[in-house]
């Protein structure tokens, strides 16, 4: 079941400072995947799926935060695992790249690897699909820019939000045919950033999940449209109160 993206972008907001984040965006032909298969910090993204194991993912991040690279990280947690062959597992960190793909997953099965990401799947409609959402994000991929969206992503300049292009590169795989499962209607998507970035207001738009629908990139995709929009209406609103940490400075009409 599934597949999934994660990255790794690095970049300088306009005060000079260097920050850099991470992301995962995954979805399926199952409910709830948000739950289980997507994991994120300021040092790595990590996704786990196939027959999912989530401490593969919970330590796995836990691992490279600690200081392990996501590649000793995640082949030490499954040299450990008795189900490795019937798991998939990739991931990114500051460095580099990391993915399996056990022979015991089902058809189609495989991953692919890139500058900063990693792109994997299973019981997908072919290889297609995995390559459609490679070449979506690589097409908008980004590295040692200026990035200025600290106003919302429709108003500072810099490409357009790693959330965003993660649920685009979601939507390439998709229209290639995405999870060949057809018998089963009632799917899931999620997208999680992580930035070593302060924000006043954290934006919300980048830890989404849809749980349940037929129509999940779709869903996801209009599910982080409104959280763009109540960003910025709540930095309109209540950005001097989140600037001083008084409701003093709030609107309230």
């Amino acid at each position: 079941m599934t597949f999934s993206i994660c990255v790794h972008e690095s970049y300088e907001t306009p005060d000079g400072e260097r920050h850099r984040r991470f992301g995962v965006a995954v979805t399926t032909r199952l409910p709830g995947v948000g739950t289980l298969c997507p994991f994120v910090s300021e040092n790595c993204a990590v996704a786990t799926q196939s027959l999912v194991n989530v401490e593969l993912g919970r330590r796995g991040v836990a691992y490279v935060n600690d200081g392990l690279t996501v590649e000793d990280a995640l082949e030490a947690l499954l040299n450990a695992d008795e189900g490795a062959p019937q798991r998939q597992l990739h991931g990114v960190d500051a460095d580099g790249t990391f993915a399996f793909s056990g022979e015991e997953c089902r058809d189609w099965y495989g991953h692919r690897t890139g500058d900063h990401y990693t792109v994997a799947g299973n019981l997908l409609t072919g290889e297609s699909v995995v390559d459609a959402a490679a070449e979506a994000y690589e097409a908008t991929a980004v590295h040692e820019t200026i990035d200025d969206t600290s106003d919302g992503p429709r108003v500072g300049d810099g490409a357009d939000p790693l959330a965003k292009r993660l649920i685009d590169a979601l939507a390439a795989g998709h229209l290639e045919g995405g999870d060949k499962r057809e018998s089963l209607p009632v799917q899931s998507a999620a997208v999680a950033v992580e930035t070593t970035e302060d924000h006043d207001v954290t934006p919300p738009y980048n830890d989404l999940r849809v749980d349940a629908t037929e129509t999940p990139i779709a869903d996801l995709r209009e599910t982080y449209d409104l959280a763009v929009q109540g960003y910025e209406d709540t930095l309109e609103r209540y950005a001097e109160a989140y600037e001083e940490d008084s409701l003093d400075g709030a609107r309230a009409e």
